[in-house]
């Protein structure tokens, strides 16, 4: 198979979407697929207004069609709803040719809350932006249901995946040079440093122990200045991140807004139960086949689940991560992918 996957999102970068498709794109290698990827660094960029550390390709529009042309694709995947994304989608209705899309981030409530743009506005945009997919990816049952509310059509349900190796198995938490003589527990968040991540909500309980954030974001500063006692890890190389999970005693994810939230799976591979919010994402990753969570604890207030969760024997937050494998979740995406020699769907009004 010689797939074309369309992202904005790719490394540098730093977040669960870039995990996700990096993990994904390996995965597709080793099976023998042939992947290209078309990512913001085969292009000039910009930084994206009001949110650091993302890079745009500016008008990428003529390269991206000469780009797939030239590689004649069987299926196109377009991950994401940026320049490149919307180049991708321009080029395959020129063409009739057909595709798949997925929705990785609630971007209208990032955009609600940074920019106060009417959360109507962004999901309109995002509806026409999916209408001609012949699939759109989802990462739980509650977010396809939302978006179906909403008016998106031809949902399909995909998982993700945790690395289980390089994210090991640790029985005790570890010692980590950079946490160390810190007052336990210690609270891990990994993650941008953003406004949809609602980490002031972690940062302001008045739970005993050291709070850590590993991640940086265009509202860190604010943060650091308001909670002079965190102890602040910036970004980490992928295999020092797994020392830092594995050497926590609780992984706190105050997001209400993630659609699944990858970070929750590796620090349960480590061993580092959970707590966060019953909300999409978590009610997705800690919810076990007979609806009671194992790997970690969900909770209206946020303190309260730190407490339970600091009590979750560490092998059972590993053995729920395993339930999240990548050979399970690739056979899933290829599942939906659909021939570029497809008829395009017809668009649906939402």
């Amino acid at each position: 198979m010689r797939l074309a996957l369309i992202t904005d999102a790719w490394a540098p970068q730093v977040n669960g979407v870039v995990t996700t498709l990096v993990e994904l794109v390996a995965a597709l290698e080793r099976r023998g697929d042939e992947v290209l990827v078309i990512h913001p660094y085969r292009f000039r960029t910009r930084p994206c207004p009001g949110y650091a550390g993302i890079d745009l390709a500016v008008r990428p529009g003529r390269e991206v069609a000469r780009l797939l042309d030239g590689f004649r694709p069987d299926p196109v995947h377009i991950a994401t709803e940026g320049p490149l994304g919307w180049a991708a989608r321009g080029h395959c209705l020129r063409r009739g040719w057909a595709f798949t899309t997925a929705f990785h981030t609630k971007f209208p409530e990032i955009l609600n809350a940074a920019v106060k743009v009417p959360l109507s506005w962004g999901y309109a945009l995002f509806r026409h932006f999916h209408r001609p997919s012949a699939g759109v990816m989802v990462p739980t049952d509650s977010v396809a249901d939302m978006l179906a509310q909403r008016g998106f059509r031809n949902l399909r349900y995909w998982t993700h995946g945790v690395d289980t190796r390089l994210f090991a198995f640790s029985g005790l938490p570890v010692a980590h040079p950079a946490l160390a003589g810190l007052p336990r527990p210690l609270q891990l968040f990994v993650g941008r440093v953003s406004y949809e991540k609602n980490i002031e909500a972690f940062l302001a309980l008045k739970t005993p122990g050291t709070k850590v954030v590993c991640g940086v974001g265009p509202v860190e500063q604010k943060l650091r200045a308001d909670h002079p006692g965190v102890r602040w890890l910036g970004v980490l190389p992928r295999h020092e991140l797994a020392r830092v999970y594995a050497s926590a005693d609780v992984f706190v994810f105050p997001s209400r807004a993630d659609t699944f939230g990858l970070v929750m799976l590796e620090a349960m591979a480590t061993g580092t139960p959970v707590a966060a919010y019953p909300v999409d994402g978590p009610l997705e990753v800690l919810r076990a086949p007979a609806g009671t969570p194992v790997g970690g604890v969900m909770h209206e207030d946020l303190g309260q689940a730190v407490a339970q969760a600091l009590q979750i024997e560490r092998g059972a937050a590993r053995r729920h991560a395993e339930r999240f494998g990548w050979d399970a979740a690739t056979d899933l995406f290829r599942q939906y992918l659909v021939p570029a020699a497809a008829p395009a769907q017809q668009p649906v009004i939402g």
